[in-house]
Order: C-alpha cells, then structure tokens, then sequence
C-alpha cells in the first residue's frame, strides 16, 4: 500500500490515464442504443423523400377554393383517393382545374396539387355540413369520387411537408461522438441507415466483499446486514451507460475472492469492489489483490492508496488478468463506496465509451444551512444536498457520516469543501456536483 496522500484529483488523473476507449465495432441499431459513434453519419436520401400531406383531407389547386365560404363553397370533382404508402394518383394523373383528391396524412402530393385542405374545411364529400372526419373507403368507396365541397381557402403549400424539409442529402445526420438515443436511433431508420459504428457499452462488474453480508429478501442474523452496495452501484454504472453485472457478496476469504474475480474477467471491460480496502485485520481485497500483477508488465496489479478526501479515505486502482482489466477497489461504507464511484468509476465508464465529457456537471451555489459545516484541514469533503436551481442555492441532507444512506437516497448533489476549507458559514459560495 502507498505510504503516499494522494489529492483526489490525482487519482482521478491516473484511472483516466490508464482507461482507454474500448474498440469499435459496427452494431444493428436495436443493439446501438447507449453507445456513441466513432464517425459522422451523413445524409444519403431527402427527409421526407417526397412531398407529402400534413393532414387527412384533399388535395386541390389554389385557384379553385379562391374564396370559398359555408354560403358558397367551392364545388370540386373528386378524381381519386391516395393512401400513405401509394405512388399517387392512378396512372400518374395530374390534377386539373377544379379537380381534388381525397389524401391521407403521409401520402404523396399528387402532380397538379398545390395545397392540402383539411377535411373537416370540407363536407367530407357528403354533399351535407362540414365533416368531423373522412369516411373510411372500406366503408364508403364513393368517397374517392363524386363532389367536395370545400368551405376555406388555402394559400399555397398549405398542409404539405416539402421533399427535404427535415434533411437533404449530404447534411449532416449525427456528428462523432454523439450518444445514440432513442431519437438518434429514429432518425439513422429514416434515413436508411441499419448499421452504425461504434464504441459498445463497457462491461462493468460489481463485487460486493464481507462475510457480514444478507442478500435481501432473506432473514438477517446476529451482526449481519443486506449488501447495499452492490445494487446501489451496479444501478450507478447502468446509469452512467455501462452493461452492468452484479456479483453477489463474498465472503472474507482471498482465495475465494481471488477466484470469483478471475472468472468474472471474461465479461469484464473493468472491475469494481466494494469493501476490504481499509487496515483491519479482515479487509480481504487488499489481501487478494496486493500481489496480484505480472513482474514482466510494469504498472500491472493494483496499488491501495490513502486519498485525502472524506468520506472515501482508503482506495485501489490497478489493473488485473491477461488483458489488464482496469480494477477500482472502493470502500465498504455506503456512503463512501457511492461517492467513490461517482468521483472515480463513472469517469471511467464513460472514458471507456469515449465520450470527452466524463464528470458529473458542477456548478456553484449559496450555501443554505442552519449552522456553519465543518471540514477536517487537509481532506477535500464531500456532503450530500439538495439542489435548487431556481434560487441558486444547496442545503445539506443528513450529516457528514459515511454510513448514512437515508440522506443519499434523499440528495441529488454533492457539496464540496475544499482542502484549505475548515468551515463554511451559511451564506458561502460553494462547489455542488449535480447527481440528477
């Protein structure tokens, strides 16, 4: 173990200079959502690729509902019905003077059109008063013919969804580096795009350690406790974008560790365990993972460090099996283990996807508390609070202990004091690292 304080920020600086992109690979859209792309996607086909109705309603010349009423309305003849997914007008007809076609939403402007009037500016064909809506031609079949009556004018291009209004050819469609979401995924479908190259999500296994540990849902005994951890954080590296594991709590013994990490190498882009990192006769990660490493790889194995922060004093990093799988060994106090994997873990997911951004956002606010907060000289603190955007301002959640995971679930931001900071009046300016 380093004999040596480490700052926070230098042992964030040695994870992310360690951690590198994970390659890339081409994946079906379904499989690409979460990971970001390697390189621009550019447009090939106009959106939409043809002109199109906004509404269900006709198609018609501007000219021949020139001053259309309800007292007198113009009177078109209606030569055909076009359905979204058709090619238009039987035979490719144009529409000609005093002419309409009945149109549904999505379907392509017919030659001759110039605007699009809804239905319900029309007597959907009824020869009575203006229609609510347009009469199914399963059940109306005359409705594609005989007479309109249309009671609004339109100007031109009304109602109707130009041919590359939303992209054209050679734009654009997403830049490297942007995260494939839902939306994302949508538009790369509608512009033909099946495939895309990317940086997969990272592989994040979670290890709980301690022989006091109940999974839960069973009974609790004498000195034992449900294992938070490895849910809290496997939930966290899901949240940050990973494809998470949870392993189930194991016990002190190193061997037994020793060997449920190497096994869990095979699925693993890095590894994270909670517990077992500080100096008490029982903390079995240390024991398990201090020799690990390979004499012929300088910079292989893990290194147990003392951070100058609270909570989350005691850490490992290093890395670990054939492929040097990078290892975050974090403390075992709820508390401390969430806040470690906010400031160190997810960075590290989310440099393993490639994405430039990797911290949490910060901002800074009015402290609001009733008293002053104390820090201790030297250590960068780290307290839960909440948030209010609107006024500027964060109020501690609970006090500084690094067992109280009630006011965690109940925080969305951290607030920082510094190192030379020993105590923060109401009123102070601080650091607030938003977790929502």
């Amino acid at each position: 173990m380093s004999s040596t304080i480490w700052s926070v920020d230098e042992h964030l600086d040695d994870i992310l200079g360690a951690v590198r992109p994970l390659e890339p690979i081409e994946l079906q859209l379904h499989d690409a959502q979460g990971c970001v792309l390697v390189e621009d996607v550019m447009v090939e086909i106009a959106l939409p690729p043809f002109d199109n109705s906004s509404m269900d309603g006709y198609a018609v010349r501007v000219a021949d509902v020139e001053g259309a009423d309800e007292e007198f309305p113009a009177v078109l003849t209606v030569i055909g019905d076009i359905a979204a997914g058709s090619d238009g007008l039987a035979g490719d007809r144009s529409l000609g003077p005093g002419e309409a076609a009945r149109i549904m939403t999505g379907a392509p402007l017919p030659a001759g059109a110039e605007a699009v009037v809804p239905v319900e500016w029309t007597d959907g064909g009824t020869g009575g008063g203006p229609a609510d809506t347009m009469r199914s031609l399963r059940e109306a079949p005359e409705g594609a013919g005989g007479e309109v009556r249309v009671h609004r004018p339109v100007e031109a291009r009304a109602h109707v969804r130009a041919r590359g209004s939303d992209v054209k050819p050679g734009d654009l469609a997403l830049s490297a580096g942007s995260v494939i979401g839902p939306p994302q995924i949508g538009l790369l479908a509608a512009i033909g795009r099946s495939t895309v190259k990317v940086r997969p999500r990272p592989r994040v296994v979670v290890i709980s350690t301690g022989s006091e540990l109940v999974q839960p849902g069973e009974e609790l005994t004498g000195g034992r406790i449900y294992d938070s951890n490895s849910f809290a954080l496997t939930a966290a590296a899901k949240d940050a974008g990973a494809i998470a594991y949870r392993v189930g709590a194991v016990t002190d013994d190193a061997d037994t560790l020793r060997a449920t990490i190497e096994d869990q190498l095979i699925r693993a882009d890095i590894v994270v365990t909670t517990g077992g990192v500080s100096v008490g006769a029982y903390d079995v990660v240390k024991e398990a993972l201090s020799s690990v490493g390979d004499e012929d790889e300088p910079g292989s194995g893990i290194d147990f460090r003392k951070l100058a922060m609270q909570p989350g004093k005691p850490q490992g990093f290093g890395s670990i099996g054939p492929d040097h799988t990078p290892l975050l060994a974090l403390p075992g106090n709820p508390v401390s283990s969430y806040i470690s994997f906010e400031l160190f873990v997810r960075p590290a997911i989310r440099a393993l996807m490639g994405l430039k951004e990797v911290n949490r956002p910060t901002v800074r606010a009015t402290l609001e508390a009733d008293k002053a907060l104390s820090s201790p000289s030297g250590r960068r603190q780290f307290l839960r609070g909440t948030y209010d955007a609107e006024a500027g301002t964060v109020t501690p959640v609970g006090g500084s202990g690094s067992h109280l995971i009630a006011a965690l679930a109940h925080s969305d931001a951290l607030i920082v004091l510094p190192e030379d900071v020993t105590s923060a009046e109401p009123g102070t300016d601080t650091e607030v690292i938003l977790l929502r």
